[in-house]
This record gives structure tokens, sequence and C-alpha cells, in this order.
């Protein structure tokens, strides 16, 4: 955990705010916000990312995750007073920042907007922007919070706009904090009212059962995604985890029957999140290329194991499942998907679907080329077999002739 101590601002005391690092591609942030008198008067805790497609000096159009620029400041973060209410400001990068503005009520105080602002003039994440220039997107929530509790929720959160996609997470948050202590009155969203999220450890990580290194194939699990009430994302796999850790190497497969399935579904970009009481969260995160196609293009997971440490890998530049928009992807073969060195997932009856579900059913399919090798081989050894037969036929009826003369001749 890095710590950064800030100079104070106008009206609040000194801002201590902690960047948690990890292996996942996010940001991952906690600030403890304190007033004049030293006492806290505002609590976040966070993990966020951004997706942004853009158009290229060539005309077509491109997708970028902005998951981690180096170096944050929060710069602008305040308490609030009579005039102006609390906001939490970040900075990352010339032309990158990210701000939250919070309000309050009689009984309530609430999340009223948060703006995000990205440099399409960087170099360095939009190499080709046909457009250069700094691009704001404004998002209102209005969420209400009752007044001294704690904000939590620990489920994905998708807001899309202005292709922007914005993905939040493992949220814990309050302003307006009284005497200085945070609450330990919790306050959930919907989302983790009505779902199964494994919830944020803060403290120790518990161990979970040992279990042998399962070898036989795994049991292929349906997941689905829906988007009010219609369903827009389906998945259907059995899924084999090979980790490597401190040269330690294991393989985990996943239970169907204990894993719980969320997400979110845009006009360029998929989300299926997998979670159990040992999975953090298992991302596949699907995207758009050329208008046409669909691939699975990230693959995030953060999980418990054996020996208590948590594992954590991300990897937002894959390829693989490729397949044209409004048809499912199919694989009934085993296939690797690798993320990276240290950690690859093997599919097995997979078959996914994650735009243009048409009544919460399967399109066609296209199949991957494994399998249609062995669709073509098939009918070949069919071929063969019913060549071989009739080879044989023929020689013993060839015989058979010959025999039958044979007992005609003259003595």
């Amino acid at each position: 955990m890095v710590c950064f101590r800030l100079f104070p601002v106008p009206g609040s005391g000194l801002v201590l705010v902690c960047l948690v690092l990890g292996a996942v591609r996010s940001y991952a942030l906690e600030l403890n916000l304190t007033d004049s008198g030293k006492a806290t008067c505002l609590y976040a805790k966070w993990q966020m990312n951004f997706t942004v497609r853009y158009e290229t000096t060539n005309k077509t159009y491109k997708t970028v995750t902005i998951s981690d620029r180096g170096t944050v400041t929060y710069n602008g973060s305040i308490c609030g007073d009579d005039q102006n209410g609390p906001k939490i400001a970040v900075q990352f990068g010339p032309g990158f920042s990210w701000i939250a503005n919070f309000s309050k009520a009689a009984s309530t105080y609430s999340i009223d907007s948060i703006s995000f602002s990205y440099n399409t003039g960087d170099n360095t994440t939009f190499p080709d922007a046909e457009d250069k220039g700094i691009l704001t997107v404004d998002e209102f929530l209005a969420i209400k919070i009752p007044l001294n509790d704690l904000f939590r929720c620990n489920s994905l959160s998708t807001l899309e706009k202005n292709d922007v996609v914005q993905h939040y997470w493992d949220v814990l948050v309050q302003a307006f904090v009284q005497n200085g202590t945070v609450s330990t009155n919790e306050f959930l969203c919907d989302e983790d009212k009505t779902s199964t999220v494994a919830p944020t450890i803060h403290t120790t990580v518990p161990s979970p059962t040992t279990t042998p290194t399962p070898k036989e194939k795994p049991e292929a699990g349906t997941y689905s995604v829906n988007n009010g009430n219609d369903t827009c994302l389906l998945a259907t796999m059995g899924l084999q985890l090979n980790i490597t850790q401190d040269k330690v190497a294991s393989v985990i497969n996943i239970n169907p029957n204990t894993t719980h399935s969320t997400g979110s579904c845009h006009s360029h970009t998929a989300l299926l999140r997998l979670n159990s009481s040992t999975i953090k969260y298992l991302d596949f995160v699907f995207a758009v290329k050329n208008e046409n196609r669909f691939y699975l293009k990230e693959v995030n997971v953060s999980m418990y194991l054996v020996n208590g440490s948590v594992f954590s890998i991300a990897n937002n530049n894959l390829s693989y499942w490729d397949a044209p928009l409004g048809s499912s992807y199919m694989c009934n073969k085993e296939q690797t998907v690798s993320v990276s060195g240290a950690f690859q997932i093997n599919t097995f009856d997979l078959r996914v679907q994650p735009f243009n579900v048409t009544q919460g059913k399967y399109s066609t399919a296209e199949e991957c080329s494994a399998d249609s090798d062995l669709n073509f081989l098939i009918p070949v050894a069919v071929g063969v077999a019913l060549g071989f037969l009739i080879i044989v036929v023929f020689i013993s009826y060839m015989i058979g002739r010959r025999k039958s003369r044979t007992g005609y001749q003259s003595v």
C-alpha cells in the first residue's frame, strides 16, 4: 500500500490517500479525507476502470481500456461547506481525471454525479486517434443513502455514455462522516441485495478448504446476463483454471453449481463476471471489431488459493472466440485461453453469445477450427471404411467366381 500526504486545502486538513497496487489492471483506491480538526469527513474505497471506443485516422474504430496509468493525484478533493458539497477528485495523467460530487438532505446524503475526462491527444493511450483533445462524460446518479450509513456495493456497476463504459466494483463510501468515525452501519446497493457477491475482505484472508488437484474434465455450466427483463449474454462452458504461483502449479475445476454470474451488456462491449466463495471475480470481457464481429478481448481474475493468498491477473489484449455478430461461438473440444504465463483457462463444451441474443436462445453457431476438423474427418473416415468394404466384397466375389469356374473344367 503506497500512501501520499497532500498539502492542506482551504477548509480542510491534510489529505491522506492510499493507493493499493495489485496485479489486476484497475484503479484500486482508498481515500480518507479529514477536516481542519483532523477528523475524518469523507471515506471512500473503490475499484474502477474505463473502456473508450474511438475513431482512428484510417476511419476504423478501436477500443482501449484505461485501467492503470501510473501516478495518481487527488487535487481538489474537499470535505464540503455551506456553499459546496463534498467532492472526490482524482487525476491520473495530463487530461485524465475523475470527479464524484455529493450533496446532503435532511436525513440522507446523495452521490449526485460522476464526471470522467480523457485525453485523446495522449499518444500512448490513443496513438492513432482521428480527433485530438480532452473529452468529458457526465453521469447524473442521485443515489440516496441514509445519513451516517456507509454505502457498500461489491457488485459490478456499469455506466455507458458517448462511447465510454465505466466499471465500478468493491465500492465503500461515506460522505458527511459524523464525529470523525466511519459508520459500521452499511447501506447496500440493489445489486448486492439480490445477488450473492463474495464480501470484500479487509483483514486476514480465510483459507478455503483444501481439495485434491482435479484432472477430470470439468462440468459445463450455463451462465447468463440480463438487461432488464431480457437476456443479453449467454455462455455455456466447462472451466479449468491452470495457475502457477511461486513455481507451484495447480489445476482448479470450476463448479457451476456454486458459481454465480453477473455482468453487463452494451453496444460494443459485454461483460460476464463469475464469482464464488473462493473466486472474488473471473471476468470475461467481449468487444466488437470492424462493426461485424465479436471476440474475447479481456480476462481478469482475483481469487483465493489453497494457502490463503490472493492470486490476481489481468490481460486486456486477448483475441479469442472470434465470430460474426448475430451468431454464437462454439467449440466442443478443449481450448486454452492463455491469459499470462502464470494463468491459463482450459474450456470444454464451450458456446458463447455476448451480443444480439434473441428470445434468450443461442443463434446459429460458428464452430472453432478444432470442431470443424473433426466434422470433416468423420465423413472421410466413413468414406474410407465404405471404400474398403467395397474392395473386400469385390475381392470375395472374384475369388468365388474363380472357384465356380474351376468346378466345371473337363476331366
